[in-house]
């Protein structure tokens, strides 16, 4: 069970499993102005990052997951 503050990690899952594999390489969200895939993203997410932490937040805040 996820915990209520890593609950982007969940969310985030659910999306990028269903990606199509080429979609994986895009930008999805810039964070301190340097541009992160989705790729990276679930690179940072899955390992629970400070960097992923931020991602997570962000993407939630903007309804992308």
């Amino acid at each position: 069970m996820v915990g209520k503050n890593e609950i982007y990690v969940e969310r985030f899952m659910k999306i990028y499993v269903n990606l199509p594999l080429p979609e994986r390489d895009s930008v999805v969200i810039v964070i301190d102005d340097e541009p992160i895939s989705w790729s990276v993203a679930y690179k940072e997410i899955k390992e629970k990052t400070e960097l992923g932490k931020k991602i997570g937040k962000k993407l939630i805040e903007l309804k992308i997951i």
